[in-house]
C-alpha cells in the first residue's frame, strides 16, 4: 500500500501544479488544459483511493466524473476554438 499512498501524494502535487497554471496561465488554452489536469488527477486519486479503502462505489464517481471530463474538454476546445 505504499506505492498507492506515493501515488496518491504525486497525484496532490500535480493538482497543486496544475492549479497554478489554471490561476496564472497566460491564454485561454493554457488554462484549458491545466484544468484537464488537474480533473483527470483527481479522477486518478479517486480511482487509487478505491483500491487503497477497497471501496468499488468509489469507481461509479469515477466513471461519472471521466464522462464528465471529456465533456468538458469538448465544450472548452470549442470555445478556444471561437476564441482565435
Amino acid at each position: 500500500m505504499i506505492v498507492v499512498d506515493v501515488a496518491l501524494l504525486m497525484l496532490a502535487l500535480a493538482l497543486a501544479l496544475g492549479l497554478v497554471r489554471v490561476f496564472r496561465g497566460p491564454s485561454v488554452a493554457d488554462r484549458a488544459v491545466a484544468a484537464d489536469v488537474c480533473l483527470y488527477a483527481v479522477v486518478a486519486a479517486l480511482s487509487l483511493l478505491s483500491i487503497r479503502l477497497g471501496a468499488a462505489a468509489l469507481l461509479d464517481a469515477v466513471l461519472v466524473a471521466t464522462m464528465l471530463g471529456f465533456v468538458a474538454t469538448l465544450s472548452l476546445a470549442i470555445l478556444v476554438k471561437r476564441k482565435r
